[in-house]
């Protein structure tokens, strides 16, 4: 009695299938790779893309996300708020020097600007005011002939 071997598509045998593990979990990462990578692909950013480039490109978003969100959420803490709104996000970019300058030409919808007064602005303290202030200090004492 023959037992055939029941195959699938390429000569694989067929039967238990390892449990599928995505790129992300194998990469150690919250971002989806698989999506990235399908992005790169439909988007024809390039003819050819190796295997590492969707693995990067999800590391480096991820690295940006948790930087901004750290950085507004210190700013809803410092306004005494619990929940992140834009104007915090837009606190967080512009008070750092780094992410301003890589988010400098983008505009945070209900963001605000950052309080900001030219000193040119501010009012002068008075001559008047001062010298009546050095008078009190140290008082004239009587010329000596």
């Amino acid at each position: 009695m023959e037992t055939t071997q029941i195959t699938g598509t390429g000569g694989r045998k067929g039967g238990e299938r390892k449990k599928a593990i995505p790129k992300s979990v194998k990469a150690g990462l919250q971002f989806p790779v698989g999506r990235i990578a399908r992005f790169l692909k439909k988007g024809r950013y390039a003819q050819r893309m190796g295997v590492g480039a969707p693995i990067y490109m999800a590391a480096v978003l991820e690295y940006l996300a948790a930087e901004v969100l750290e950085l507004a959420g210190n700013a809803a803490r410092d306004n005494k708020k619990s929940r992140i709104i834009p104007r915090h996000v837009q606190l967080a970019i512009r008070n750092d020097d780094e992410l301003g300058k890589l988010l400098q030409g983008v505009t945070i919808a209900s963001g605000g600007v950052l309080p900001n007064i030219n000193p040119v602005l501010l009012p002068k303290k008075s001559v008047g005011s001062e010298n009546k202030g050095s008078e009190s200090k140290s008082p004239k004492s009587p010329k000596k002939d």
